[in-house]
């Protein structure tokens, strides 16, 4: 019999309990839409996520196929490795992606990497942003190289990607235009109650610059057959080797 105190402990989730809900959100599917796919549960779908499960390797490779990845990252193996290694796909396809879908691909928030002008010269570094009327937004220490970048107003360019390995396939979104620091204190306390999402890099990040874009443009590289390609549909765009 359960004691009060368990009832109220804290449910202990798994790296896979973590990795099959962040990539059920990525996927936008509910736990109706994996366990049907998967040929299981709803609640087993919700127990996994929650719990500390120890699934057998048939169910993870269909829990695998009904999330379009491959039992090695849901299971964590390839956390540590370098993105792309895959072989190309057959025939690829490179499209290019209007403005408007590349915000859609940003979402509201996320992590991607930009590129500024450092003490030792250019540099790229990881950075958490969220997006707020139409700008990029970024928490970061006053003493980083982001923000003496944007104090000075000088142009920076930002990129976010998402690749599936399985399949040799993804998008890239590039944005380009000018950072700056925001000091007044209406505006910091807006961009701060809009922001959800904290620098995975932890606390003392209190400034808040802003990327205003002044181009946006994205890449698509698809792959016949592959999830997201429509059945006996030819894809349009341009074959990679022509660029």
């Amino acid at each position: 019999m359960n004691t009060a105190d368990d009832r109220h402990a804290p449910h202990a989730t798994s790296d896979l309990g973590r990795r099959v809900a962040a990539k059920r959100a990525q996927l936008g599917l509910s736990r109706e839409d994996v366990a049907d796919r998967a040929g299981t549960t709803p609640g087993y779908i919700a127990y996994l996520e929650g719990r500390v499960p120890t699934p057998g390797i048939e169910f993870l490779v269909r829990l695998a196929n009904a999330l379009e990845t491959t039992v090695q990252d849901l299971t964590g193996s390839t956390a540590d490795l370098a993105p792309g290694g895959g072989r190309a796909g057959y025939r690829p396809r490179m499209e290019e992606i209007d403005e408007a879908e590349c915000w859609e691909l940003l979402d509201d928030h996320g992590v991607g990497r930009i590129a500024v002008e450092g003490r030792d010269g250019l540099m790229v570094i990881p950075v958490n942003y969220q997006v707020v009327d139409g700008q990029i937004v970024f928490m970061t220490a006053a003493d980083s190289s982001l923000a003496r970048t944007a104090a000075s107003g000088a142009e920076v360019a930002f990129e976010e990607d998402r690749l599936d390995e399985a399949f040799s396939q993804g998008w890239s979104v590039l944005l380009v235009g000018p950072a700056r620091t925001v000091s007044d204190a209406t505006s910091v306390r807006r961009i701060r109650d809009a922001v959800h999402s904290e620098p995975w890099a932890g606390n003392g990040r209190d400034t808040v610059v802003t990327l205003s874009p002044r181009r946006v443009t994205g890449r698509r590289i698809r792959v016949p057959g592959a999830p997201g390609t429509p059945l006996g549909q030819p894809i349009k765009g341009r074959p990679v080797s022509d660029l």
